[in-house]
Parts: structure tokens; C-alpha cells; sequence
């Protein structure tokens, strides 16, 4: 039986790499994507990929920083499909810019661009689907995190700006749940197939002077069976919290990090 057969989710983030994963395991449980990305290309392609193996997907240009285009968008959703089941914010930014930065020789600007971009693309797609979800007292909204909102890393804004889309998640879901919606966050860790790790292990291999095979002995030992976390297990966690199995679960973000965080 296909978990989200029917279900209409929204994808922010798709051309990325947990986006664009997490897309294609809703498509193969049956759900009706709309893929969104600040650039339309790889977004196609993670849509070209779903219909060729079966699935629904269409696509749109969206900045999700910008309400009115956000609103829009999710506007001609209702038009063709009706309802909004399913709203995932999987956006990211490139974390060179912070990175291994110390706090206090950080300018104000630098420390709160991550937490500006990441909380407010959040706060945007989460409040905008729900006003869509409330007539029919149903959805689920998710996010991504990260492990830094949590552990003391050298990464100026970008643990801060985690920590409050955690907090936001609880906060939505208070004032979400009786309306029979559920807020959900992922916190994965580590994964060699996403640029943000690449870009990790750059700046770390710039200072430190350490492989890439150093560099994941580190990261794989942080976890209970050292080994790094899967795209496709991700996935698979997304999908079974957006499934009405999960539907005792809200206001809390989940533990995908294999034992690297202790709840």
C-alpha cells in the first residue's frame, strides 16, 4: 500500500539534494508533487526523473523568501489540485560564507544571515500552507534542521538559525494541532551526497589540513554504527512522518542521526 497515495505536497528546496530525495520517495508512495526552487533547472530535472519513473510532479520558480511569490504559488495549487496536504521546506544556503568563523570577530550582518534566510523562509511556507490547511483541518508541515542546533560548532549564525526553526516547529504546532495539523522537523546528519557536507569538509581541509577520508572517519565515528547517514534513509523517515501512521507525532523535530545526538 503506497503511504501518501493521493496526498498533495509541496516541495521548497527540490532541486537540492535532501529535497530532491525526499520529492522522489513522496512520488513513489503516490503522492502529487509540486517542486519548487529559487532555480527552475534542477528542479526540472528531479521532475523529469519522478514522471519517468511513474510518478506526478510539476514544477515552479520560487524565491522562498518572497511571500507574495510564495502565496502565489501555492495559490495555483488550490486552483489544480484542490488541497494542500503536504508542505516540506527543504532550503538551504551555501554555509562557506560562516562557517568556522569566530563569533567575536563576526560583523552582525554575517551572523544573521543565516538565521534571517533560513527562519523566515520557514515562518513563510509554514504559515502560507497552513491558512490553506485550516478549512480542511488536515496537513502536515516539515522542515529540515541540523545537528549544530544542538552541539557547540564554530559556524557563526548557522546553529542559532537551527535552533530557532526547532523552536518554530513547537511553536506552530501548538497553535496548529487542534486545527488537525501536524508540524514536523528532520534532523539528519552528515551526508556525504549533499553539497553542504563538501562544502563542510573544504573549509575544514583548508585550516586543518585533513582528507576527505579523515574527514568522514570523523564524522561516521560521531554515530552509533559509524557510518554515514543515506539520502534514501532520510527519505524514508520523511515519508513515514508525513504518512497518517505518524499522525501521534507533532511539535518535536526527529532524530535521524543514527545515535550522533542523544535525545
Amino acid at each position: 500500500m503506497s503511504e501518501l497515495k493521493n496526498k498533495i505536497a509541496v516541495v521548497y528546496g527540490a532541486g537540492g539534494a535532501i529535497g530532491s530525495a525526499v520529492a522522489r520517495a513522496f512520488a513513489r508512495e503516490g503522492a502529487r508533487l509540486f517542486l519548487t526552487g529559487h532555480r527552475l533547472a534542477p528542479v526540472q530535472a528531479v521532475a523529469e526523473d519522478i514522471v519517468s519513473a511513474g510518478g506526478v510532479a510539476e514544477v515552479d520558480e520560487v524565491d522562498a523568501l518572497d511571500e507574495q511569490a510564495i502565496d502565489r504559488h501555492l495559490q495555483s495549487v488550490m486552483t489544480k489540485a484542490g488541497r494542500i496536504d503536504i508542505s516540506l521546506n527543504a532550503v538551504g544556503n551555501a554555509p562557506a560564507k560562516y562557517l568556522g568563523a569566530s563569533l567575536v570577530d563576526m560583523d552582525l550582518q554575517k551572523f544573521l544571515m543565516p538565521i534571517t534566510s533560513y527562519t523566515t523562509s520557514y515562518f513563510l511556507t509554514a504559515r502560507l500552507a497552513a491558512r490553506r490547511m485550516i478549512p480542511s483541518k488536515s496537513g502536515v508541515i516539515m522542515t529540515v534542521t541540523a545537528p549544530p542546533a544542538r552541539i557547540a560548532t564554530p559556524n557563526g549564525g548557522y546553529g542559532t538559525s537551527q535552533a530557532a526553526k526547532e523552536a518554530l516547529t513547537r511553536y506552530l504546532s501548538k497553535e496548529l494541532a487542534p486545527q488537525g495539523i501536524r508540524v514536523i522537523g528532520l534532523q539528519p546528519h552528515a551526508m556525504p551526497e549533499t553539497d553542504t557536507i563538501k562544502e563542510i569538509f573544504k573549509s575544514r581541509a583548508d585550516t586543518a589540513g585533513i582528507t576527505w577520508e579523515q574527514f568522514g572517519s570523523y564524522l561516521a565515528g560521531m554515530n552509533h554504527p559509524q557510518r554515514f547517514l543515506t539520502l534514501a534513509e532520510t527519505a524514508n523517515v520523511a515519508v513515514f512522518m508525513a504518512s497518517d501512521k505518524a499522525s501521534g507525532m507533532m511539535g518535536t523535530t526527529v532524530n535521524v542521526t543514527m545515535g550522533g545526538l542523544d535525545d
